[in-house]
């Protein structure tokens, strides 16, 4: 077993690096990004677009394309933090954040209208001097 673990340890070195780096940007990317988010964005029936249609199609498709595999490495990242030392939830959700993916909006529209997740919302917003997001409670 000893021999196992030997031979692995380099993976858990990165693995565990890996883990201190995503819990690290979380943290500071999280805030900003909540403050990003317009304030009756949940409010519509349908997602709005973004001001990335407006951008060339192929600059629009590249980046849609190297958001979707940043979201797919976050989230396998967060299954394996699951298991390792590291903020698994919290990268998963971020990985789903950034996925694009039939039926998103209204999970998004889902989450958002839990008291709970929106109050922690709103705080990262008021720590940022952003209006307080508006919810249409979603049943």
């Amino acid at each position: 077993m000893s021999a196992w673990l030997a031979q692995y340890q380099s993976l858990f070195t990165w693995l565990a690096i890996g883990s201190v780096i995503t819990f690290v940007v979380s943290l500071l990317s999280l805030p900003w990004l909540v403050a990003l988010i317009p304030e009756d964005y949940f409010c519509h029936d349908r997602r709005q677009p973004a001001g990335m249609k407006k951008t060339h199609p192929v600059a629009r498709m590249i980046l849609l394309i190297m958001k979707n595999i940043l979201g797919a490495i976050l989230l396998a990242g967060g299954f394996i933090m699951l298991f390792v030392p590291g903020q698994g939830l919290l990268t998963i959700a971020m990985g789903m954040v950034l996925l694009d993916y039939p039926g998103k909006f209204q999970l998004e529209q889902r989450l958002a209208s839990n008291d709970k997740i929106l109050n922690g919302l709103n705080w990262f917003r008021a720590r940022a001097k952003a209006p307080p997001l508006k919810v249409e409670k979603v049943d």
